[in-house]
């Protein structure tokens, strides 16, 4: 039976979900119904005071991209930041990279982070593996995020569960 995921020194942790990366075209599921899981994740988690969720955005860093406020680069509908959440701007694939996520989440007390959003094989592996690095429990939510083949998604969960990562359903965290 797998460990519960208490809400006390948690966070749930959402990538890149911001439009021109949502409506790629994702497997196993499409980037629609990634940001749905999420949803789910990002309300059961809020619901519990003693969690906090983090939504993490990509932006190029010589602003190529047209930065934060670019069309493209918002988050999609229904992902922007509430005021008790924690806000994270990235410029790589790891979500800790230059970021202040680490001393962020030190500062909150987590001990254990829940990860979800796009892409399983880049930016969601590359911040799982640092976590476990930094020495967090980590928790990957396979459908409530993709890659761009199955392949690759199913890879990459394979190379974050030999590093010491769980893997647990939406369902399995939320209840059905």
């Amino acid at each position: 039976m797998a460990r519960p995921v208490t809400h006390a020194h948690t966070a749930l942790v959402l990538i890149d979900l911001q439009r021109w990366i949502v409506d790629r075209p994702w497997r196993p599921v499409g980037g629609a119904a990634v940001a749905d899981a999420c949803g789910r994740l990002r309300e059961h988690f809020a619901a519990a005071d003693s969690a906090l969720v983090v939504l993490v955005r990509h932006v190029r860093a010589d602003g190529a991209d047209g930065g934060l406020a670019a069309a493209a680069n918002r988050p999609v509908p229904g992902f922007a930041v509430r005021a008790d959440e924690y806000a994270v701007v990235k410029h790589g694939l790891d979500a800790f990279e230059g970021t202040g996520l680490h001393e962020g989440l030190r500062r909150a007390a987590v001990m254990e982070v829940v990860l979800a959003g796009l892409a399983t094989a880049y930016g969601v592996e590359a911040t799982a593996a640092t976590a476990v690095r930094l020495g967090y429990e980590v928790t990957v939510v396979p459908d409530a995020s993709a890659s761009e083949s199955d392949a690759q998604h199913h890879e990459a969960l394979d190379r974050l569960v030999a590093l010491g990562v769980r893997v647990r359903t939406v369902d399995s965290l939320v209840g059905s």
